[in-house]
């Protein structure tokens, strides 16, 4: 198992004011599954992704990622787990505009303290495997949105993560783009990729193979495709 919740809570206080963002969630994702969490805006999917991301922590309730405790890290603990367990896509790609797609796959890589020599080999081998390899040495105004989700993608992989986190990673693409994007994902997965699709498509939910549905901080159903 990959990640095991147990009556995961969120309180926000500003203020005199507190906001209950998740409410007690339990949720048990195998490797190599390939989910989608929806809800409306509010809902706490966002909530519950930055936790089980380690971009958050839980205010109480427990967090197993790979059978270890997570609530008891240090943010430095958690940053090299960010690292080198979890891969993130955004819809805004974050990808930095001066840097070339070599070098923007590179970064996590660098971060981890790799040798440069190693660290181009493979940021150079992914950008192949998502199908950019004519396109490394562009930077992101050279490319178009698809093949910047792409190069965002490629960095993801880039430090073989257990886990791929997509938030909303077709919402600025077009159509076809966004399809030719969910096909990666599909094609990944295929390879034991596990990957978290947060969406508010419901025709993007349905590409993947099971889809959590959050309400007002709480699993409203959870149903295998």
């Amino acid at each position: 198992m990959i990640i095991k919740t147990d009556n995961l809570k969120r309180t926000y206080v500003t203020g005199t004011q507190s906001v209950d963002a998740i409410k007690g969630i339990n949720l048990e994702i195998q490797k190599g599954e390939f989910l989608s969490i929806m809800g409306p805006s509010g809902s706490g999917k966002t909530t519950l992704m930055n936790i089980i991301g380690c971009l958050d922590t839980a205010t109480s309730g427990t967090y197993y990622l790979n059978e270890k405790l997570v609530n008891n890290l240090s943010d430095d603990e958690l940053s090299i787990i960010r690292n080198k367990e979890i891969g993130f896509v955004f819809q805004s790609f974050h990808l930095l505009a001066r840097n070339s797609a070599l070098n923007n796959v590179m970064l996590p890589l660098r971060y981890a303290g790799m040798r440069e020599s190693d660290a181009i080999v493979r940021a150079a081998e992914v950008l192949k495997e998502v199908g950019l390899s004519d396109r490394i040495d562009h930077s992101p105004s050279e490319l178009s949105g698809g093949q910047q989700q792409r190069v965002a993608i490629a960095r993801a992989l880039v430090n073989k993560p257990s886990i791929i986190f997509a938030d909303e990673p077709t919402g600025n693409l077009d159509s076809k783009t966004g399809e030719d994007v969910m096909e990666l994902f599909k094609n990944l997965n295929n390879q034991g990729q596990t990957i978290i699709l947060i969406t508010h498509e419901e025709d993007i939910a349905k590409q993947s193979k099971r889809i959590i549905n959050i309400k007002d901080g709480l699993i409203e159903s959870d149903t295998r495709i």
